[in-house]
This record gives C-alpha cells, structure tokens and sequence, in this order.
C-alpha cells in the first residue's frame, strides 16, 4: 500500500504539478519541501509532514496557468491575484485531500497552521469550507444549492484541479 506521500506525490504529477525528489535546505519554510520555478521539490528524508506537499500544491494550482513557472520557494513574491492567496490554497488542498481519500489530519496535522489544525479539522469536516466559493469563481469547482439542483458536482469535488 502506498503511503500519503507516495499518493500524493503521484497525484500531482497525474494532474500537471511536477514534483521531484532533490535537496531541500534545512533553512526551507516547510521542511522538506521548496518550490522551484512552479515545480514541487522535495526531500523525503527531511519532509516532516507530507499533508504539506498538498498545501504547497495548492498554491501552485489556483494560479492562472501563465504564472505558474514564475512561482519559487516563499510565493510571496506572487502579484496579486484573485482567488490565489492562502484560502484557496487550503480549499484546494482539502479537496485533493478528499480525493485521495487521506484523513484530514494529513493536512492539517499538528505542526501547521499556526496552532488552528483541530479548528481547521472541524470546520471542514462539518462542512463548512472557507475558499471553496472562490475556487468556484476562479472556474475550478461548483458551489451552492443551485449547483447541487442542477446535478452538479460540487465543492469537495474539483471540475478542474489546475486554474486555467
């Protein structure tokens, strides 16, 4: 059976987000992992949470296709763009989690999310999914009763997993 790392690191490949194993400095914002020229670089000894490839993929994922070779390491050097910052990036996350059929402790595990993973756990397992209606305005998953009315997949289930 593959672990959460092999099935996510599988999974990102399957749907255009290049990863490779390389070297990683200690100094990294997230252990083990770094983003180089819209590409997931990872070091699978120094990966402490593997939820954090998801995460990380997020950011890669919800912006516009003509800027994602442009992304590196911190992504705050990024221009402004609607419906890619930080809660998209964690809506697209959760959705790939669910895919995956990971649990939600995967991505949000104990050492992220500044202390809130048990609030984030809740929240999205209740169902309630802050930046799910802007991945819907950002054209990659529907939202809301009319949605489900008309037979629609909806938010946790992505239309597209990479912003066009």
């Amino acid at each position: 059976m593959p672990s959460p790392t092999e099935k996510i690191v599988a999974f990102l490949n399957e749907i255009g987000i290049a990863t490779t194993r390389g070297t990683v400095p200690s100094q990294s914002f997230l252990p083990g992992i770094r983003v180089e020229n819209g590409t997931l670089v990872y070091d699978p000894a120094l990966l402490a949470w593997p939820g954090d490839l998801l995460h990380e993929a997020g950011h890669i994922a919800v912006v516009p296709a003509s800027l994602r070779a442009r992304l590196s390491d911190g992504l705050d050097e990024l221009p402004s763009v609607p419906y890619a910052s930080e809660i998209e990036a964690t809506a697209w996350a959760f959705a790939a989690l669910c895919h995956l059929g990971l649990e939600a402790s995967v991505l949000f595990h104990a050492g992220g999310y500044r202390g809130a993973s048990e609030r984030l756990i809740t929240t999205f397992t209740l169902g309630v999914y802050p930046g799910a209606s802007n991945l819907s305005l950002a054209g990659m998953t529907n939202v809301g009763p009319d949605a489900v009315r008309q037979g629609m997949p909806v938010y946790p289930t992505m239309t597209r997993w990479l912003r066009a």
